[in-house]
């Protein structure tokens, strides 16, 4: 019997001409161009004034890892900071680099080998350099090699950004201390996503640095949206979106994150029921929950919980709050937490709208309330505590430095509390061990105070809608600044 031998022709290999032209596509600046039209039209978000200083640090030696979810604007965000370090003239336009590592021509390089090729494709001028590494998750042990790089080259500034947050968040942690510095880029906050739609109108800045709503209902209205679809660009300006949030919000950001990202990246088999706990966290946002209840209502164990609940806030969809005793104190065993989503939108996406009338609007409204304040510089917590007939709670507590309560805020989606103070009850409790803290209870849309309350500090009133603009706003401009908060006028 006769074999036929075959011999194969070798297999095509990815030519540096090939990056080399893609390179230049990526970075239209090189020949005298400018960035992308698609980007540079776009709103920059409020984050990118804070970002830019960063960046223009450079005195420090240390990559800047620009950290957050999905579609929350992280690449539009990058060339915005790119053009305007062109028009300032920080650097010459031949010593910007981007790539994008999502790219397959850029598979199985160094950013070492990278910036050879890119050296190839456009020779840099003397001076200073910055080197732009968007979707790094796609060069496996980026951390060290993004270390090693910045180790050897003291003229080049690095930015990498991704959207598998999980990996970005736990392995810079690791293995970036003394040479990363992260920034966070969280959903859009309640001012962004106003100002985004050009709603800005709505709340007015007085000139000592109150602000009031003139039209409390159409500033109800925006913040009502915000719950449903706010938290992403895309949402902001598409109708399709608004329309459709279970196809763009959960396919695009919940799915890909649940059944892509954090099965590859931690080996979990069994993605059903990653994905069955995460849909029980959403409908109980800013819930009290207790692992016992979740084990005993999924049949997963505890330790597998842990695990997911870790892993579910590195990937920055969840937020879980402590809690603190009356006396602002951690309780040694730590058996009950509050789960909080990172954008309200996410419930919606999953269990459609809610309407100013639900009985869920409260919780929902809460979580936007959180929202506003995660990515901010302050020790959140909840206080919550049973002792006969001392028992209550408080929805937020900061706490200080010294492990003492800077301020409370209690979330109410209603009027009546501004006109019977006397039944918050909890908050009168807990203020009168703590009396100086500052006092907020938000409500739908009544304005008062401060107004003295039963011999305690003085008690502030403002519409839930309001105090999410000003907590956003504020945190964006200056995370550790809340007296704007205080400053309201009706």
């Amino acid at each position: 019997m006769a074999f036929e031998v075959r011999i194969l022709p070798p297999m095509r290999e990815i030519s540096s001409e090939q990056r080399r032209r893609s390179l230049r596509t990526e970075n239209p600046w090189w020949e005298g161009g400018s960035v992308r039209s698609d980007y540079s039209r776009l709103s920059p978000r409020g984050y990118f004034e804070r970002l830019t200083r960063l960046v223009m640090q450079r005195d420090v030696r240390r990559a800047v890892v620009l950290m957050g979810p999905r579609r929350v604007g992280k690449t539009v965000l990058l060339h915005h900071v790119i053009e305007h370090l062109l028009k300032e003239g920080v650097y010459s336009s031949r010593n910007i680099a981007y790539l994008s590592l999502d790219q397959p021509l850029y598979a199985r390089l160094s950013i070492e080998e990278l910036a050879n090729e890119i050296e190839q494709a456009t020779p840099p001028e003397p001076g200073d350099r910055l080197l732009v590494l968007d979707e790094i998750q796609y060069l496996p042990n980026w951390e060290w090699h993004l270390k090693a790089f910045v180790d050897a080259h003291p003229s080049v500034q690095c930015i990498a950004s991704g959207s598998a947050a999980a990996a970005l968040r736990l392995k810079s942690a690791e293995s970036g201390a003394g040479r990363f510095t992260d920034f966070l880029l969280p959903p859009l906050t309640f001012h962004e996503y106003l100002d985004l739609r050009g709603k800005g109108e709505l709340v007015t800045l007085e000139p000592k640095g109150g602000v009031s709503a003139p039209d409390i209902e159409a500033l109800n209205q925006e913040f009502v949206d915000y719950c449903n679809f706010g938290g992403y660009p895309e949402a902001a300006f598409s109708e399709a979106v608004r329309e459709d949030p279970d196809r763009y919000i959960r396919a695009d950001i919940v799915d890909k994150v649940l059944l892509r990202d954090l099965p590859s990246l931690y080996g979990i088999q069994d993605v059903q029921e990653l994905n069955l706990l995460f849909s029980t966290l959403a409908y109980n946002t800013a819930n009290e929950l207790s692992l016992e209840e979740l084990s005993q209502d999924s049949g997963v164990s505890k330790p597998t919980l842990r695990r997911y609940l870790e892993y579910l806030e590195a990937a920055f969809l969840i937020k879980i709050v402590h809690r603190i005793d009356h006396n602002a104190h951690r309780f040694k065993r730590a058996t009950r937490f509050k789960v909080y989503l990172t954008a309200p939108a996410l419930r919606c996406a999953l269990f459609g709208a809610t309407k100013p009338g639900d009985d869920s609007m409260g919780a929902v409204a809460e979580t936007a309330v959180f929202a506003q304040w995660f990515h901010a510089n302050f020790d959140l917590h909840y206080a919550h505590w049973t002792r006969g007939r001392n028992h209550g709670e408080v929805d937020i507590v900061a706490l200080d430095k010294r492990q003492q309560p800077l301020w409370c805020v209690e979330v109410k989606w209603t009027d009546r509390f501004a006109n019977r103070p006397q039944e918050l009850t909890s908050l009168k409790r807990f203020a009168d061990r703590h009396p100086e803290s500052q006092l907020m209870v938000t409500t739908l849309s009544a304005t008062k105070g401060p107004i003295s309350w039963q011999g305690t500090e003085d008690l502030h009133f403002i519409p839930t809608s309001l105090y999410c603009y000003v907590a956003g706003r504020q945190a964006v401009q200056d995370p550790n600044f809340v007296d704007a908060v205080w400053k309201v006028t009706d």
